[in-house]
Protein backbone atom coordinates (compact mmCIF):
# COMPACT_ATOMS: atom_id res chain seq x y z
CA UNK A 1 0.00 0.00 0.00
CA UNK A 2 1.16 3.52 -1.04
CA UNK A 3 0.06 7.08 0.03
CA UNK A 4 0.34 7.41 -3.80
CA UNK A 5 -2.45 5.23 -4.52
CA UNK A 6 -4.75 7.30 -1.83
CA UNK A 7 -3.79 10.65 -3.29
CA UNK A 8 -6.23 13.23 -3.55
CA UNK A 9 -7.19 14.32 -7.15
CA UNK A 10 -7.61 18.22 -6.88
CA UNK A 11 -8.05 18.52 -10.45
CA UNK A 12 -11.09 16.88 -10.66
CA UNK A 13 -14.31 18.80 -8.80
CA UNK A 14 -18.05 18.55 -9.03
CA UNK A 15 -21.01 20.77 -7.75
CA UNK A 16 -23.58 18.79 -5.99
CA UNK A 17 -25.39 19.30 -3.03
CA UNK A 18 -24.69 18.14 0.24
CA UNK A 19 -26.75 15.09 0.66
CA UNK A 20 -24.89 13.61 -2.65
CA UNK A 21 -21.36 14.27 -1.39
CA UNK A 22 -22.49 13.02 2.08
CA UNK A 23 -23.71 9.45 0.21
CA UNK A 24 -20.46 7.15 1.39
CA UNK A 25 -22.27 4.40 0.93
CA UNK A 26 -22.98 4.68 -2.46
CA UNK A 27 -19.97 5.31 -3.53
CA UNK A 28 -18.43 1.64 -1.55
CA UNK A 29 -20.51 -0.66 -2.68
CA UNK A 30 -19.75 0.49 -6.01
CA UNK A 31 -15.98 -0.86 -5.27
CA UNK A 32 -15.13 -4.38 -5.34
CA UNK A 33 -14.40 -6.34 -2.32
CA UNK A 34 -10.82 -6.02 -2.43
CA UNK A 35 -10.80 -1.85 -3.11
CA UNK A 36 -12.60 -1.79 0.35
CA UNK A 37 -10.34 -4.25 1.95
CA UNK A 38 -7.24 -2.38 0.97
CA UNK A 39 -8.66 0.86 1.88
CA UNK A 40 -9.82 0.17 5.54
CA UNK A 41 -6.10 -1.47 5.64
CA UNK A 42 -4.79 1.43 4.64
CA UNK A 43 -6.93 4.16 7.04
CA UNK A 44 -6.03 1.52 10.06
CA UNK A 45 -2.47 1.78 9.58
CA UNK A 46 -2.44 5.21 9.16
CA UNK A 47 -4.38 5.48 12.27
CA UNK A 48 -2.38 3.63 14.57
CA UNK A 49 0.81 4.85 12.30
CA UNK A 50 2.05 1.83 11.64
CA UNK A 51 3.40 0.05 7.94
CA UNK A 52 2.97 -3.73 6.76
CA UNK A 53 6.28 -4.38 7.72
CA UNK A 54 6.01 -3.23 11.18
CA UNK A 55 6.35 -6.16 14.18
CA UNK A 56 3.90 -7.31 16.47
CA UNK A 57 4.80 -5.99 19.91
CA UNK A 58 3.76 -8.85 21.36
CA UNK A 59 4.90 -7.40 24.98
CA UNK A 60 1.67 -5.74 25.37
CA UNK A 61 -1.38 -8.42 25.48
CA UNK A 62 -2.68 -10.47 28.60
CA UNK A 63 -2.78 -14.22 28.35
CA UNK A 64 -5.61 -15.70 30.43
CA UNK A 65 -6.76 -18.68 30.60
CA UNK A 66 -10.11 -20.18 29.68
CA UNK A 67 -12.50 -21.23 32.51
CA UNK A 68 -16.01 -22.94 32.36
CA UNK A 69 -17.17 -20.42 34.68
Amino acid sequence: MTNEQYKLDRTYVTKMCFEEADDHTTYWLDRTEDERLNAACFLINQLYGVTPDTKVDRTITDHRKFSDG
